[in-house]
């Protein structure tokens, strides 16, 4: 039966209301609203408490789409409590919408499941809290842009005023105040008479009500108002509020509006259609392109920083000369570069070194990371990317504290950066295969889906129709915007399209296959209408859970693999000292060229060039003339060039002719000529040189400048250990200690899983029978309703006993070891030792109890009928 035909079965509160659900509904709360499940609720008294909380209340408002909030404002401009049909007119108006009427019950439905709403159909009520939120008040403005009701408006105003205005209006006067007011109301109700009241009016006044019709409803009149403004206030129109200060009665304005609350109800979300479309295989093979290249370009940022990176700032993070260093080395922009070395952090690859001069370096897992196939790889990094909170596009703007945010440094995490990321992607999933929306549409559809968050807002904002706080609307957008940029860098889309292995990555089901006659013949055709979605979609699909999400990237991955390139074996050497490079090298040969050559540019092939210096940088590596011989003869498709064949040659012949060692240094070379060259040469003189035996020079520079000053004099020293030994200098030599990637800030309590939602039902059931569950009372018993029953040990120890002898179940008040307090009913089975073993129907298992924790007991009363 329901709440009409039976009136007595109305829920008379928020908690008799979450009593009446099942528990698949209190589930479904629980869902939608993670923070009422931490800690888990005693009760279901509880429960609807902790969701009438302000902190609560906002965050579940800040979470519905466009028409549930419309909604929600609406009954809160209602009578309280509303009727269905009522807040149906305030939605649709009086002409009526239907697709208002279609999306009205969808939208109800979401405020009752997060307990926003709660009554019959009959009754909607809204939570006391939104309502408080949502209600036009003078601090803030409804954003429905209505004002305050006739009765509100006109509480503080004299009786021989408000008799006044009654009769200028054309009504018979009343004995008092109350019966006015509701004869005004009526009137300002009544389509008929208010449309003859407005018949009458002057052209000017009608003016003054057509500007603050859609709000705001407020407006500011002199000492002596003018003839316009007068003949609406005589007649309550305009009702004063205070001093100077007039306002356009709620019943009035709807009235005006045609019975609507809001300028432009959205029931139907903006569709996200095709601005362009691609062949999948253009796409796909564009989205390969752009991983190999975001690979390469990690790749790159990290062996510049092998020996070493740039130092850390000391309030944390690279400095802005650090940052365009970088990027002027990855050849590309600094917001670029910026995100780059965000997604190395995020991904675990670099961090700082925690040394006293502190700097930034590759990790132990970067190595890991590169012997990882090439799709392996990537999707290591595009798996950091979208759980990542910390955003890159911040960097280069200002906190709070108008301090520059610096990349690496603090303050750039996001909560809401991973849910954007993940609905963008989910939106382009949407779409047929190669479809490529507008970046506005997505927008569009963004803002449409989180109102709230999305445009900054406070609850108590004005209307879509009024002014914007551009600080919040612009954050959750550029994060959108940055979404789609990164996801192109990334290969994630290719040509504004998902690819397949983007669709791969967050779960999405392949779109079904077109027909010829809809496959799209260029870049620039659209898709047919009917292959976009118009109608209410479903709420937005979670984000997946980390064992969805690691079985979804390795899918990915696998799609994307036979689209990247197949790293080569060999290079191509040219007789002016350069090799160039047709596609991506296999490690141990890449590892190897970018040792003993430098890169001169990149692109679709890579031109390494061979120099004395990079030559001898191999040398330094523990390389002979001989390996580097037959590793180039090894590894290349042409005959290696006599030019390159005499250059490590005459590299070769003289590195190591010289030794440095500690003294503070020291230099020493079978040939006392060559020490004879250094000391005579006029650069020496800042190395602090004297000689020692003919074959010993000393100097007062450390090891390290010595060989700088000497290599810079042309000559090729070697380093070497005390034993008298070349020492090898590695590339890969600098890593940081083990490093853990940093965690993402979440967004809020994190959204339970089924057991949890299971479990704690159960117990928010248990707890509420323990409190609601009748016992027997007597004159001397304290405790009222929900309160803790209180008896002495004795009394406690004695009805214990009696209940093990009859079997009877007791209602019990017991504080655990942490200090809190709950009501539990129990059938207890054994008492001994101080302690009592029972069945407790609130956990519905056995448990044992100490006695001194037992704060009283009750006995249950008898079951009516």
């Amino acid at each position: 039966m329901s709440t009409e035909e039976n009136p007595a079965a109305a829920p008379r509160s928020l908690a008799e209301a979450l009593r009446g659900r099942d528990d698949a509904a209190l589930a479904a709360l629980l869902r939608s609203r993670p923070d009422l499940i931490t800690p888990v609720p005693t009760d279901l008294t509880q429960l609807a408490t902790r969701a009438g909380t302000r902190a609560s209340v906002v965050r579940a408002l800040e979470r519905l789409d466009r028409f549930a909030l419309q909604t929600a404002q609406a009954l809160a401009v209602a009578a309280d409590p509303a009727s269905y049909g009522e807040l149906l007119g305030l939605l649709a108006g009086d002409d009526g919408d239907p697709s208002v009427s279609a999306a009205l019950p969808h939208a109800l439905a979401t405020l009752r499941e997060q307990a926003l709403v709660w009554g019959g159909d009959d009754r909607l009520r809204l939570v006391r809290t939104a309502r408080e939120l949502l209600s036009p008040s003078p601090q803030h403005p409804s954003p429905t842009g209505l004002g305050p009701t006739v009765r509100e408006a006109t509480a503080g105003m004299s009786p021989g005023r408000i008799q006044e205005i009654v009769a200028t209006a054309g009504l018979p006067s009343t004995h008092d105040s109350v019966s006015a007011v509701t004869a005004l109301t009526t009137l300002f109700g009544d389509p008929e008479r208010m449309s003859a009241l407005l018949d009458e009016a002057p052209a000017e006044s009608v003016e003054v009500l057509e500007r603050l019709v859609w709000g705001p409803p407020y407006g500011q009149v002199t000492a002596d108002p003018a003839a316009r403004l007068r003949w609406l206030l005589d007649r309550g129109l305009l009702l004063p509020t205070a001093p100077g200060t007039v306002v356009l009665p709620r019943e009035v304005a709807l009235r005006l509006r045609a019975g609507r609350a809001h300028r432009t109800p959205e029931p139907l979300p903006p569709p996200v259609e095709a601005a362009a479309t691609h062949r999948p295989q253009v796409v796909d093979a564009t989205a390969a392109g752009q991983a190999h290249t975001a690979l390469a370009t990690v790749e790159e940022l990290l062996k510049d920083w092998d020996e070493g990176g740039p130092a850390v700032l000391r309030a944390g993070g690279l400095s802005v000369r650090d940052l365009k260093r970088t990027a002027a080395a990855l050849d590309t922009t600094e917001p670029v570069a910026a995100f780059w070395v965000e997604l190395a952090y995020a991904a675990g690859l670099l961090a700082s070194d925690g040394e006293a001069d502190e700097r930034y370096a590759a990790t132990p897992a970067y190595d890991e990371w590169r012997e990882l196939a090439a799709a392996e790889r990537w999707a290591l990094l595009v798996t950091a990317w979208l759980t990542a909170t910390r955003t890159a596009g911040l960097i280069g703007g200002r906190d709070a504290k108008d301090r520059t945010l610096s990349a690496l440094g603090p303050g750039l995490d996001r909560s809401a950066a991973p849910e954007v990321r993940h609905r963008v992607l989910t939106l382009l999933a949407a779409l047929p295969e190669g479809a490529a929306p507008s970046h506005d549409a997505v927008l569009a559809r963004l803002h449409w889906e989180r109102p709230l968050r999305g445009g900054g807002r406070s609850t108590a904002g004005p209307d879509t129709s009024a002014t914007e706080d551009r600080r919040g609307e612009d954050l959750r957008a550029r994060i959108a915007r940055w979404t789609l940029s990164e996801a192109e860098m990334l290969g994630i889309t290719g040509r504004g399209a998902l690819s397949a292995h983007g669709r791969a990555l967050i779960g999405a089901p392949a779109p079904e296959p077109r027909s010829p006659a809809q496959e799209p013949t260029g870049p620039g055709d659209k898709l047919p209408v009917h292959h976009l979605t118009h109608h209410r979609p479903a709420l937005p699909p979670p984000a997946l859970s980390p064992t969805q999400q690691s079985t979804a990237t390795a899918a990915a991955a696998r799609l994307l693999a036979p689209l990247l390139p197949e790293p080569l074996d060999h290079v191509l050497l040219q007789a002016d000292l350069t090799a160039v490079a047709p596609g991506p090298l296999q490690r141990p040969l890449a590892d190897m060229l970018g040792v003993l050559a430098d890169v001169e540019s990149k692109g679709g092939a890579t031109v390494y060039r061979f120099t004395p210096g990079s030559v001898r940088r191999a040398l330094d590596s523990g390389q002979a003339a001989s390996d580097l011989h037959a590793f180039l003869a090894a590894h290349s498709r042409t005959p290696v060039p006599q030019p390159l064949a005499y250059l490590i040659d005459d590299v070769a012949r003289r590195h190591g002719h010289l030794r440095v060692g500690a003294a503070s240094a020291y230099v020493r070379c079978d040939d006392d000529a060559v020490l004879n060259e250094i000391l005579a040469d006029r650069r020496a003189a800042g190395l602090g040189l004297r000689r020692l035996a003919p074959t010993v020079l000393a100097a007062l520079a450390d090891p390290a400048g010595l060989l700088e000053g000497l290599r810079a004099m042309g000559f090729a020293p070697a380093a070497e250990s005390a034993e008298g030994d070349v020492l090898i200098a590695r590339a890969d030599a600098r890593r940081t200690p083990p490093r853990t990637p940093p965690a993402p800030v979440p967004d809020g309590p994190p959204v339970p899983d089924d057991t949890l939602l299971t479990a704690a039902v159960r117990a928010v059931r248990a707890g509420d029978l323990a409190a609601t569950t009748p016992r027997r009372t007597s004159a001397g018993d304290p405790a009222g309703p929900g309160e803790l029953p209180r008896t002495t040990a004795a009394e406690t120890l004695a009805t214990m006993q009696a209940a093990v002898l009859t079997g009877e179940a007791l209602w019990i008040g017991y504080v655990n070891a942490e200090g809190g307090a709950s009501q539990r009913v129990i059938a207890p089975v054994r008492v001994e030792g101080g302690f009592v073993t029972a069945y407790d129907h609130t956990a519905d298992e056995v448990r044992t109890y100490p006695l001194h924790r037992i704060t009283g007991v009750a006995e249950l009363a008898e079951d009516e009928g």
